[in-house]
């Protein structure tokens, strides 16, 4: 009779075989410049007019690729402005007080200090004491780097032509490793961004937070602006809904980013590993369930000359639970010939 099932036994399994695999972040292991050094290659960091005009007043997405031209352009981050008081975007010009203030940046800054501060805590604080109206976001896209981005090993390099010294660049690194020792809160781990591409101290300005495990920096907009010149527009929302101006400052931001940027970055993500050894003596599987491997209603065999030499070939090894329900499918390389003369071992890895 053939043998459908075997179980394993402890001595089958070896579990909890853990790895950590570190990659590139971008798509297509990409150059980390800006589109500007993109050169023939077309990989750069692009943003699409269409997606900056239906939802540019909250957050532009940033691709690899150009999304006009291309359909392999997929999302490497998103940009978004945002503004404790709801300044730097329309309010509503029907109402006054504070729901004039219910705007994209307030609703932006909201959305980003639930999710990343304490309950207690109702603004972003850089350098113990300091506390802007208004951010600038980095949210990595999720796909790109999987579990974290690993702490100590990313870089981006911005510039502006408009800075108040003209033309110049900033490296903002994090401290990990360093002098540094990550603080805990309910959104992980936080890191400061500090200025520099080498070791930083303690008594260095801090930037901006780094959220490894969310793949989020949160810059200082108000240091951004009068330090590299990068042309927010924070007036009021009364201001500028009275003047019918609207800065879209996650469009601004995106085109400061996309026309001078170095930005590399490595993704951290912890594989745990269980073996299955699937021990396939001579006497085991050399038969199949398969309608064609027999013939008529008696079940005899289609060919006469596997009465007593059968011969069959491995090719999928299926994993069941207790309840014979597949959970899953092990694919060989090549059929692997099974008959009374041959045993086989394999090996089925599962990652998780």
């Amino acid at each position: 009779m053939a043998e459908i099932y075997k179980s394993f036994t402890d001595e089958d399994i070896v579990a909890g075989d853990m790895q950590i695999v570190s990659q590139p972040v971008w798509s297509e292991n990409m150059n980390p410049y800006s589109a500007s050094f993109g050169g023939s290659t077309g990989i750069g960091f692009f943003t699409q007019s269409a997606q900056v005009s239906q939802s540019g007043d909250y957050y532009v997405n940033v691709y690899h690729r150009n999304p006009q031209t291309d359909p392999n352009a997929a999302v490497q981050f998103a940009l978004a402005y945002g503004h404790r008081k709801g300044s730097g975007s329309y309010g509503d010009p029907n109402t006054v007080g504070q729901n004039q203030n219910d705007t994209p940046t307030r609703a932006i800054y909201s959305q980003y200090k639930n999710l990343l501060l304490p309950p207690t805590d109702t603004a972003f604080t850089f350098n113990a004491n300091e506390s802007p109206d208004d951010i600038l976001v980095i949210n990595v896209a999720r796909a790109r780097f999987r579990q974290k981005i690993d702490p100590g090993n990313w870089e981006l390099r911005i510039g502006s032509s408009s800075a108040p010294t003209g033309a110049k660049f900033s490296t903002f690194i994090d401290n990990s490793g360093e002098e540094e020792t990550p603080t805990l809160n309910e959104a992980g781990r936080v890191v400061g961004i500090y200025s520099g591409s080498g070791a930083v101290t303690a008594s260095n300005t801090v930037y901006g937070l780094f959220y490894p495990d969310h793949g989020i920096l949160v810059f200082n907009a108000t240091r951004l602006k009068t330090e590299l010149g990068v042309p927010f527009d924070s007036r009021s929302a009364a201001v500028l809904s009275a003047a019918s101006i609207e800065p879209r400052n996650a469009a601004t931001a995106s085109m400061w980013i996309s026309s001078s940027t170095y930005f590399a970055a490595r993704s951290q993500e912890k594989i745990v590993s269980t073996h299955y050894f699937i021990r396939v003596t001579n006497k085991m599987f050399n038969f199949s369930n398969n309608p064609t491997f027999v013939t008529g209603s008696t079940g005899v065999f289609r060919h006469a000359s596997m009465l007593r030499n059968p011969s069959v070939y491995v090719t999928t090894i299926g994993m069941y639970d207790n309840d014979n329900r597949l959970l899953a499918l092990a694919k060989l390389s090549k059929p692997l010939l099974k008959s009374f003369n041959r045993e086989a071992l394999i090996k089925v890895k599962l990652d998780y």
